[in-house]
């Protein structure tokens, strides 16, 4: 028997020995010669792999090589216990770890990809769902590990239910704006750099925060408003529109003759036709106004920069002022004839 103990032990010695070894040579050695190759291939995934196993350290390959020696030793059944427990325990720390990096570099093809497609980033709604998505990785290990070691976690679960739902009710106002931002980061009703118009507000969206929205107005100064909020208006995005759609009317006095109004469509077709960004839709003698009679002209702006709206429409504008003056075309403008009959003429 003592000849056998001294055996086992020194076999175990020996299993300890060459595994932690074997361990630290490829921890050494292997992990460098792994990181060489994958540098030289396109894919992140094998890279993103050496990071994990280079991210295990040395105490693990020391209790793993332990592990490997104690199977081959009779040990006792609450040494057994607790060693196994240790083991379990640094696994699922190291599993943990490899699921963070695998979420941070999730995260990071995301915004790679959205830089790609010349979209302005805003990380903040990015972020904070990282933060989350560990924070229950986390929350999940620990319960996993109590329930292992033999703990009755029902109990804490319900507890945890109870008290989270507790916070929500105190935090509702705050959960309520963070969730809307994710609702604004993946639906994507408007994106930094978008004009948008709520209400009688508008402006350029600076930053989406995790509880507001930033938006720089026409006038200057910054308008806050909350996530929620704005998840329940209706939004203008005109960062959207392709293409604008512009209608504008004029009017010319009654006196003028049937043959000039046939040829004033005429005109504005030659006028809107000379302007590339610019497609015309109709032009129609509209009706008789109160003191003029009233054209309307519906055309197609291929662009959807409001400054570039204002220059064509104010080049039309001249355009038409020139040549209804060269055909002797005059525009309209308030007046008020007084018919007076014989009668109050002589008084």
């Amino acid at each position: 028997m003592p000849f056998n103990f001294i055996n086992e032990y020194l076999l175990a010695i020996a299993v300890f020995g060459l595994a932690f070894f074997v361990l630290n040579i490829f921890r050494n050695v292997g992990l460098k010669k792994l990181k060489k190759l994958a540098s030289k291939t396109k894919t992140e995934y094998d890279d993103l792999l050496v990071k994990i196993l280079a991210s295990i350290s040395l105490w693990f390959y020391c209790l793993l090589s332990l592990w490997l020696a104690f199977q081959v030793v009779s040990i006792s059944e609450k040494v057994a216990k607790y060693f196994s427990y240790l083991i379990f325990i640094a696994v699922v720390y190291y599993l943990v770890k490899a699921f963070q990096e695998l979420i941070d570099f999730a995260f990071v093809k995301l915004l790679a990809q959205r830089e790609q497609e010349g979209k302005k980033i805003d990380v903040s709604a990015i972020a904070l769902l990282s933060k989350i998505l560990k924070i229950a990785l986390w929350a999940t290990a620990i319960l996993l590990v109590l329930q292992n070691l033999g703990f009755n976690v029902t109990t804490l679960v319900a507890g945890l239910g109870i008290g989270g739902v507790a916070i929500a009710f105190a935090l509702q106002g705050i959960l309520s704006d963070v969730f809307a931002c994710f609702s604004i980061y993946f639906d994507k009703p408007f994106e930094t750099g978008d004009y948008i118009v709520i209400d009688k507000d508008s402006g350029t969206v600076k930053k989406i925060g995790i509880k507001s929205t930033r938006i720089q107005t026409l006038q200057g100064e910054e308008l806050v408003i909350s996530n929620k909020e704005l998840t329940a208006k209706r939004i203008h995005n005109y960062k959207k529109m392709e293409k604008r759609r512009i209608v504008f009317n004029f009017g010319v006095v009654y006196e003028t003759g049937v043959e000039k109004l046939k040829k004033i469509p005429e005109i504005v077709k030659e006028i809107i036709g000379k302007f590339e960004i610019a497609e015309l839709n109709r032009v129609h003698f509209k009706e008789f106004g109160d003191f003029s009679l009233n054209f309307e002209v519906v055309y197609y702006l291929n662009s959807k920069e409001y400054q570039k709206y204002m220059d064509t429409q104010q080049e039309i504008n001249l355009a038409l002022k020139d040549a209804f003056e060269k055909q002797g075309i005059e525009f309209a403008y308030p007046t008020q004839t007084i018919l007076l009959s014989k009668s109050q003429a002589k008084i």
